[in-house]
Formats: C-alpha cells, sequence, structure tokens
C-alpha cells in the first residue's frame, strides 16, 4: 500500500482546485495525482469546513483521546490498588521498584506505575539492569580523591590535582583526570582568560561530504537543502525546499510565517513522504545544507537519525558550497517572488505551490536533463537504467 501524501500537499492542492481556475481533472494531472484522489481530498477538506456531514478529524481524535484517558485512568487505578496492597503486608521490604516490575510483568506501563508512585524511571531502570559496575565504582573513587585535592587547595590546576590522586593510590592517565574535573568544574581558582571578539557561528553539525560536487548518479542519492524569504503585506513567508540533486526534483518542501526548526523538519519529513509514495527507500541519501541553526537543531538531527540520512554541511558565508540550492531559488524569486507584490501571505503560498509542482516539476524543460522536465527524467531515465539491470 503506497503511504499518504503530506498532509500540507494536500491541503495546498485542495486550496489549488476550490479557486476553480481550472476543471478538477486539469488539476489532478498537473500535480500529479488521480482525478478521484483530489475529489476525495476535496470532500474531506469539506466535511472539515463544516460544508458537508460527516465525521471530521478532530472528532475523530476527540474520541481516540477519551478512550485513551479511560484506559490510563483504569490502569492508574489498578496501579493504587495493587501499590496499597503491597506495602499493606509487614513482611515485605518497603521497597517500590519490585512493585514496578511486577506490575509491568502485568501490562501496566512503567511510566503510569512511576508517575502514580511518584518515582522517577531511570534510576528504576539502573536499579533492573544492574548494579553500579567495577568501573563506575572506581571512578568514583578517583573523582572523589581530585575533589579532596582540589578542596585542599582550590589553586592547583587538573595536573597538580592528577599527582595528588596518584599519591593517593589511584592511577590513570592525564586525558581521564582532565575530564573528571571538567565534568564537575573543578578549575584552578585563577581561571582562564577570557577570549576576544564578537559572536562566532555555531560549528557544523556534519562535515562536508559534497566538496561542491552536486552530481548524483541516481535517484535519493544527494538531497540539497536551504531555507529562504519574501515580504507580503502581511509578514515574511518562509520556504524550506529539498532537491533531489539527480533530476532536479523539489521532493520536499515546507512554508510557514516563522523561521523555526520545525519549518527544516516539516519538508524532510514531507520528502521522505513524497519518496515513499514512489516506493523508493531513502536511508543513507545525503542531505547537504549550510550551516543555519535549523539544520543544526536537535530536532532536526533527530529527523536526520530517524530515517537513516546521512548529513552534510559547506562552510561558513559560502554561498558556493550549496550553489545548486541558490540557483534554483534564484530561479523562484525571478519566476514567482520578484513578479509582483504579494498582498497576503496565502496568496504567495499557492503561487510558490504552484509554480513548483505545475512548471517546474512538468512543463520546464531542462538543459542538465536532456531538455526532459525533473518528472519525465525520472519516470523515463529511472525506467530505461532498470530495465537495463
Amino acid at each position: 500500500m503506497p503511504a499518504p501524501h503530506p498532509k500540507e500537499f494536500r491541503d495546498d492542492v485542495v486550496a489549488v482546485a476550490r479557486r476553480g481556475e481550472a476543471p478538477v481533472k486539469q488539476i489532478a494531472k498537473d500535480f500529479g495525482i488521480s482525478e478521484s484522489c483530489l475529489r476525495n481530498w476535496m470532500h474531506a477538506a469539506d466535511v472539515e469546513d463544516g460544508a458537508k456531514p460527516g465525521v471530521t478529524a478532530s472528532e475523530s481524535a476527540e474520541l481516540r483521546e477519551a478512550r485513551r484517558r479511560v484506559r490510563l485512568l483504569e490502569q492508574e487505578n489498578e496501579v493504587l490498588r495493587r501499590a496499597a496492597a503491597y506495602f499493606a503486608q509487614a513482611h515485605l521490604p518497603k521497597m517500590s521498584y519490585p512493585l514496578v516490575r511486577e506490575l509491568a510483568g502485568d501490562g501496566i506501563p512503567v511510566a503510569v506505575t512511576c508517575r502514580v508512585l511518584e518515582l522517577a524511571r531511570q534510576p528504576y531502570y539502573r536499579w533492573l539492569a544492574q548494579p553500579v559496575t567495577d568501573r563506575e565504582l572506581e571512578q568514583a573513587y578517583l573523582a572523589n580523591a581530585l575533589f579532596d585535592a582540589h578542596r585542599d587547595d582550590p589553586e592547583y590546576g587538573y595536573r597538580l590535582l592528577a599527582d595528588e590522586a596518584r599519591e593517593a593510590g589511584h592511577e590513570a592517565c592525564d586525558r581521564t583526570m582532565w575530564r573528571r574535573c571538567a565534568e564537575n568544574s573543578w578549575w584552578c581558582v585563577f581561571g582562564k582568560k577570557k577570549g576576544k571578539g564578537g559572536k562566532r557561528p555555531g560549528p557544523p553539525a556534519h562535515d562536508d561530504l559534497v566538496n561542491r560536487d552536486f552530481t548524483a548518479e541516481a535517484p535519493n542519492e544527494l538531497w540539497l537543502t536551504d531555507i529562504t524569504e519574501h515580504p507580503t503585506g502581511e509578514g515574511k513567508v518562509y520556504l524550506c525546499a529539498i532537491k533531489d540533486v539527480y533530476s532536479n526534483r523539489i521532493v520536499g518542501y515546507s512554508i510557514s510565517d516563522r523561521m523555526k526548526s520545525s519549518l527544516a523538519v516539516r519538508a524532510l519529513e514531507n520528502a521522505v513522504a513524497r519518496r515513499a509514495v514512489d516506493g523508493a527507500d531513502v536511508a543513507g541519501c545525503i542531505v547537504h545544507s549550510d550551516r543555519g541553526s535549523q539544520f543544526r537543531s536537535r530536532k532536526f538531527l533527530a529527523a536526520m537519525r530517524r530515517h537513516d540520512l546521512v548529513g552534510s554541511m559547506g562552510q561558513v558565508a559560502s554561498a558556493g558550497d550549496n550553489a545548486a540550492m541558490e540557483s534554483f531559488f534564484a530561479l523562484l524569486q525571478k519566476n514567482v517572488l520578484d513578479r509582483r507584490r504579494w498582498s497576503t501571505r496565502h496568496d504567495l503560498r499557492i503561487a510558490i505551490i504552484t509554480w513548483i509542482e505545475r512548471t517546474y516539476h512538468r512543463r520546464r524543460r531542462q538543459q542538465r536533463l536532456g531538455r526532459l522536465t525533473p518528472i519525465e527524467f525520472e519516470t523515463i531515465i529511472t525506467t530505461q537504467v532498470a530495465l537495463a539491470a
């Protein structure tokens, strides 16, 4: 069963169809979907807007949430009942962790039991897995020796503290000694000189794996991504797009009124979902970007790991490191953004997605692709390669 299209893409297609500028059949063809699929999306949108009878997504979500809450209350009541009986037995030690393990064996989640009994889960899992290892105990004794030396002589640096720890019978290399001191901020009271200069850009989350070689031998081998912005009468509109270098197709994009990490995450999720609709596996694909904070955020890096993608980043203030993506934004700037003044964000959004899906993907032929459009190139060339293999 093919994966569903991203919700943002469905909403944009329905918005275009509702304008009535072209027949539904033509709009479905322009966006690469079937006519029945588009009509189903429009019917679901009408139900959501209250124009037609039916169960909305919010009502279904409320029902699922109500069932979840009932199930959670039943579990919490069972925890309280079992806890009262457990702690009432005088011959048992008053330890909560065995009760948590017993309830987990009966199907009650550990998180529910710990919340009701006001316990932290991490200590429970440590107790469940294994006791303190000999290595951890050895490092704790070493830390105690370093702390005693630091408390006696606060002017000592980590090397002198290491000498004191060795005299106390603890053997370890200087690097280990420094790590223990750094973890606990046991530094010399004289401190270190503060560096000069202003704010510097953050460190790259990945190495540069592209090195300005914007070529790919197969789909989903190299993706480029970046963010652009444009003003409207209501404020700025931000677009995060992801381009497959193999066919120059924009495999994922997201548009918002704020440039947050969620903008880049949605674009990445939309790209993965779009490729899943095509039946492709994106694991191992290189995703190249600049050093923007959105692409170095924890949410974006977590999404990369979740889909087994490989990260790559260019240098600071070096547009050439992502030139192939910058060329797409320059094309978008000339063909859409700078054509007129945009009064609302919605109008600019519709114009952007219409140009990408209808013109850039299916009508604008490219010299590098042998005078084919990105959709034609992926359809024809990929099929030929598969048949040759």
